[in-house]
């Protein structure tokens, strides 16, 4: 099986397409193997930082889901730029469903 699609849009602009993102991986291990600028991840992925926040395109938020309370409350606490397409990337796993799925990197704060 060939890999899932993933555009990520970095802060200056730049639109970073990783055509071979494997199932299962996360978003935030996607982006920090390819380098994606703007993605940190310092808590390793633990849900606890906010250094791998994006926003889901609106035509992929259905497909994305929303965040859950613990994503949710570490979404509240360390950023100012939440907005309804929030996600933390360390959260959402690679799957066939998400091929094609575009994220936008929040600049840090």
């Amino acid at each position: 099986m060939s890999g899932v699609t993933i555009t990520f849009v970095e802060p200056d602009g730049t639109e970073k397409i990783i055509e071979d993102a494997v199932v299962g991986e996360s978003l935030m291990n996607v982006a920090k193997d390819n380098g994606v600028e703007g993605i940190w991840g310092d808590c390793g992925g633990g849900c606890a930082c906010g250094t791998c926040h994006v926003y889901v395109d609106e035509k992929w938020q259905d497909v994305v889901g929303k965040p859950d309370d613990i994503e949710e409350m570490t979404l509240d606490m360390v950023t100012e730029a939440q907005q309804d397409n929030s996600r933390l990337c360390c959260q959402i796993q690679v799957s066939p469903e998400l091929d094609g799925v575009r994220l936008t990197v929040v600049p840090a704060e």
